[in-house]
């Protein structure tokens, strides 16, 4: 009887927590009302609900609850952040900084403004995926209006310094975003400590819902104003129209309020579940190389890149476990990861990076599993690279 796969690939996307999916379930079929119909007790129980999620939100980030707008996920998070924040800074100034290591949905952003006449600045990231405030710094003009990095790498989980970053823009009164789809949850975060403006989150990342995601604003302090992007009807206090899905926001609150409730011990054993598939790995495979930083990422990333064999042929000898390649930052884009490349590894390097992403529903049983599995596919992929053995006959 052959196992069941194995599930590594919790950057991606994650399992809903089953306990999320009976918190939404109601929302579905018994307080299914508008939360915008304000006439009624079918509207009030979903505004009610919606509410709740708000509040836990933003307890999660420390924020006041009149600070989250929510969204469709950190896609739409980020580019109402940027895009929308941009009317109103452009009598200050047209020049943004941003860090070539982002996730594309900012890159992409910031490429299009570029192309409208907006002057962006990208800064470089150092051998582990680190962007320092001191890159941040030397970016800067007197016509900087806004800086976006991300609080944790997606490809790597290099943590960056935003508290130190967010501070240096606040000094400067510029305006800091920051792309926290992966770390909430799962560092602690606080907007007002760290200066953060602008905060995008996603729930399918912390075993939420898809479809669903948040975007913080912050009201004083300054005041950021945003121009929506999506018009009709003036939902999420004219920052976002559009009639709110209930039981995915409802399931987006639960999946904040069980990641809080799960720490300290969940990060932990996570992180100890990381360092045995680290450790399973280097222990059986020669040529391996960690891709981020050592110790400042995130707990259950684990990124490498094997000498001699392509990424995209061990995702295939290793069926069935279930990775992203790191030359994969989008599913249609064949080239090798921007990251790996901001960090300065070669394109063969990057195309033989894999990814493991480790997650709240993965046991000591499947990590030892995938060691086995992958030391195997590569010493098996190895047999056939020419490479390799004119490498190992040395």
């Amino acid at each position: 009887m052959s196992r069941p796969p194995v599930y590594l690939d919790n950057h991606s996307t994650t399992r809903p927590d089953p306990r999320v999916v009976e918190a939404m379930l109601p929302y579905f079929h018994e307080i299914y009302g508008n939360a915008a119909s304000i006439s009624h007790r079918f509207g009030w129980d979903a505004a009610e609900a919606v509410e709740e999620a708000r509040a836990r939100v933003a307890e999660s980030i420390g924020a006041d609850p009149k600070e989250i707008v929510f969204t469709s996920g950190a896609t739409e998070s980020n580019n109402l952040a940027i895009k929308g924040a941009l009317p109103a800074l452009k009598r200050r100034g047209d020049h943004l900084v941003t860090a070539a290591s982002e996730h594309k949905s900012v890159l992409d952003v910031m490429k299009r403004l570029s192309r409208e006449g907006w002057n962006v600045s990208f800064v470089p990231c150092d051998e582990t995926g680190l962007v320092s405030a001191e890159a941040v710094e030397q970016a800067l003009t007197p016509s900087t209006v806004l800086v976006s990095v991300m609080t944790a790498n997606n490809e790597v989980g290099t943590l960056n310094p935003i508290g130190e970053i967010g501070r240096l823009c606040h000094d400067r009164k510029i305006v800091f975003h920051t792309d926290a789809t992966q770390a909430v949850g799962k560092v602690d975060l606080d907007v007002q400590a760290d200066g953060v403006d602008l905060l995008s989150l996603s729930g399918h990342k912390i075993h939420g819902p898809k479809g669903v995601g948040a975007l913080y604003v912050r009201r004083r302090d300054p005041q950021v104003r945003l121009q929506p992007q999506i018009d009709g009807g003036g939902h999420e206090r004219g920052l976002r129209s559009g009639t709110l899905p209930v039981p995915l926001i409802v399931g987006l609150g639960k999946a904040v309020e069980l990641m809080f409730l799960e720490k300290p011990d969940e990060p932990n054993r996570i992180k100890a579940l990381r360092d045995r598939l680290e450790a399973g790995i280097v222990g059986r495979v020669a040529d391996v190389r960690l891709n981020g930083h050592p110790t400042r990422r995130l707990g259950g990333n684990l990124n490498l890149s094997f000498a001699f064999v392509d990424g995209e042929s061990l995702m295939t000898a290793i069926r069935d476990v279930a990775v992203s390649s790191g030359a994969a930052c989008t599913s249609v884009d064949p080239e090798p990861s921007h990251v790996l490349r901001a960090m300065g590894r070669d394109d063969e390097s990057a195309r033989a990076s894999l990814r493991f992403g480790v997650g709240r529903f993965n046991t000591e049983d499947e990590i030892d599993y995938a060691i086995e599995v992958v030391a195997e596919a590569v010493a098996r992929l190895r047999k056939h690279s020419a490479a390799w053995s004119s490498t190992s006959a040395l």
